[in-house]
């Protein structure tokens, strides 16, 4: 959107039937089921990217906040309510454990606000995470230093932070947003929680028609989209992109080339060989979290569902164990995204189980997983009728048929380690002319992060491009299409993609 606004050409190439990348869609008796991402947090990045090429986010998009962010449900009967106001969660919260749990909570928002503050400039909003900002901020403001508890996993922190061992356990889950565990990612990811606190939004239709609305703005400012077509190799002449190579034959000459895909795939030798050292290796190892997700209609009976629901497991130490030995957890925590609720008749869900990237299910434990799934349900007190077949499952290697080479990895590299943050791969690329956009990328996984990592790469091409434009002619970094980068600067269409 950003590059074809400013006249370049773009041809953005795709190997899936539609746009979206992990924001995709199964079929059901109910209609499209989204089985991707199901939050959209961080409204203004999205307003900022419309504005950006002269649109309104509104008038191409239905958004509806959602003030409970989320229901919580416990295998002792108990649930927990929060909201996008403090107050009211923090009133729920003491309702749930108590006046002292609930200035517990308080206090836990507090640092956590302060985190995302600190964070926001120098780490997600930059092209590449600064990390000398950073500290600077931290030392003019010591506060952060406690808050940010160096050398605590998430877990110990909340357990200093938390009295009751549920709300631990529920704000533990945020690290599964980056595909972490709470037991070995670093304490700072507390500030997701206030990513989410400034409130949640559903997407009129699902969240694929954020995917959808952004293809069509893009193809208004110029942009040319080719669907179903896979990608055989990116050429590379002396360290810079000349040509896409697509699988039926056809060669693309281009100036740019932006990568969408997992970065561990340019690594592994899926783009061809000239760009397999394009990426570091901490840029793409350990792996993230990948997931057992369930697409599919039913009609919902006993517990009251609101749109974002988690069902915690007995003991979440048991499921994190099972996930770093490489297992199907045997006692998972279950979110269920309920697309329709309060409606009548079959309804559309979402069910999202942590899995090991990698792990390589068989037709048993296809088995295996529905029956934990809604079996733990059922005891909960939520049933599906009907229940899905097994073919509404999508496993971990299933998403590393759709996303090659990321083993199924959701979320591209481990959240795991203090210094995670600062290793993840940003727009630039060792090869002029190649960058790097997606949940892989600096700032990370989640929509408005994608969303932002778009942003840095457009920055850093049209940076880029300009700097050649004020140097003699010569050859010029560049796209996934054709065209001039020089003339981009009189207007002309140039290329990227």
């Amino acid at each position: 959107m950003r590059l074809a606004a400013q006249g370049l050409d773009v041809h953005v190439v795709e190997m899936a039937d539609g746009p979206g990348g992990k924001m995709r869609t199964a079929p059901s008796m109910a209609g499209p089921v989204d089985i991707g991402p199901t939050v959209l947090t961080m409204r203004p990045v999205f307003e900022a990217l419309f504005a950006d090429v002269g649109e309104r986010l509104e008038d191409h998009i239905s958004l509806h906040r959602d003030s409970l962010l989320a229901r919580h449900w416990w295998r002792d009967g108990s649930s927990l309510d929060l909201f996008d106001d403090p107050d009211r969660s923090a009133e729920a919260v003491a309702a749930f454990a108590g006046t002292n749990a609930a200035q517990e909570f308080r206090q836990f928002s507090d640092e956590a606000t302060r985190l995302y503050e600190a964070f926001d400039a120098p780490v997600m909003q930059a092209e590449a995470p600064a990390f000398g900002p950073l500290a600077a901020h931290v030392m003019r403001n010591p506060r952060l230093i406690p808050a940010m508890a160096p050398g605590l996993s998430l877990a110990r922190k909340l357990a200093m932070r938390f009295s009751d061992p549920r709300l631990q356990q529920l704000f533990g889950r945020y690290a599964t947003y980056v595909g972490g565990s709470p037991y070995q990612s670093p304490a700072v990811l507390g500030l997701i929680w206030h990513s989410e606190a400034q409130g949640v939004w559903s997407v009129d239709g699902g969240m694929h028609q954020l995917a959808h609305a952004m293809q069509r703005v893009a193809e208004a400012k110029g942009a040319v989209f080719q669907f179903g077509t896979a990608v055989d190799r990116i050429d590379d002449a002396g360290g810079t992109v000349r040509a896409v190579h697509l699988a039926d034959g056809t060669v693309l000459p281009a100036d740019v080339v932006v990568f969408n895909g997992d970065p561990r795939a340019l690594r592994q030798g899926h783009l061809g060989r000239d760009v397999q050292q394009s990426v570091p290796k901490q840029g793409t190892e350990p792996r993230s979290l990948s997931a057992f997700v369930w697409g599919f209609a039913a009609e919902p009976q006993g517990v009251e569902l609101a749109h974002h629901n988690v069902f915690f497991c007995e003991d979440p130490k048991v499921e994190f164990g099972d996930l770093a030995e490489g297992r199907m957890p045997r006692d998972a925590t279950l979110y269920v995204c309920a697309q329709d609720h309060g409606q009548s008749g079959p309804q559309r869900f979402e069910i999202i189980m942590n899995g090991p990237a990698g792990h390589k299910t068989t037709d048993e434990e296809r088995e295996t997983c529905r029956t934990r799934t809604f079996e733990t349900l059922s005891t909960m007190g939520l049933i599906f009728s009907p229940p899905p077949e097994t073919a509404a499952l999508t496993t971990p290697m299933d998403f590393n048929r759709a996303f090659p080479a990321s083993g199924g990895s959701l979320y591209g590299r481990s959240p795991h380690g203090m210094l995670a943050t600062f290793q993840r791969p940003t727009a630039r690329t060792a090869i002029r002319g190649l960058y790097l956009a997606g949940g892989g990328a600096h700032p990370g996984a989640g929509i408005p992060m994608a969303c932002l990592s778009g942003k840095h790469a457009a920055g850093a091409i049209l940076s880029d491009l300009a700097l050649i434009s004020r140097s003699p002619a010569m050859a010029t970094p560049g796209g996934m299409s054709t065209g001039s980068a020089i003339a981009a600067r009189a207007q002309s269409r140039s290329s990227a993609s």
